[in-house]
């Protein structure tokens, strides 16, 4: 079992950044596909980015390509969301995920039902 535990979230300008960290428990981290997941108030939540377990290849929604980075570090147990570019629209919960199933190199879990354990969130909100 893992349980992912979101930090970093906060009130930046249009324009800024902002890192997000996930520090996952469990020894099985490495061996899981990490995602991140965003839900904007009165919206549905959406997918952002995933990152593999094994090659730590990456797969973004197209809204966040260029501004945003997810990444791993296996030895902290901890997955990182960097964002740059902030935008008003991207103000949301940001959810970190854990995909316990195994997915094939190719394949890159972004459906909510992929993932098997969820963070509690953290908030960011972007003044414009």
């Amino acid at each position: 079992q893992v349980q992912p535990v979101e930090s970093g979230g906060g009130l930046v300008q249009a324009g800024g950044s902002l890192r997000l960290s996930c520090a996952a428990s469990g020894r099985a981290f490495s061996t899981y596909d990490m995602g991140w997941f965003r839900q904007a108030p009165g919206k549905e939540r959406e997918f952002v980015a995933t990152v593999k377990w094994g090659s730590a290849n990456t797969y973004y929604a197209d809204f966040v390509k260029g501004r945003f980075v997810i990444s791993r570090d296996n030895a902290m147990n901890t997955v990182y969301l960097q964002m740059n570019s902030l935008k008003p629209e991207d103000t949301a919960t940001y959810y970190c995920a854990a995909a316990t199933a195994y997915y094939g190199a190719g394949y890159y879990p972004s459906r909510e039902n992929e993932f098997s354990y969820w963070g509690q969130g953290t908030q960011v909100t972007v003044s414009s």
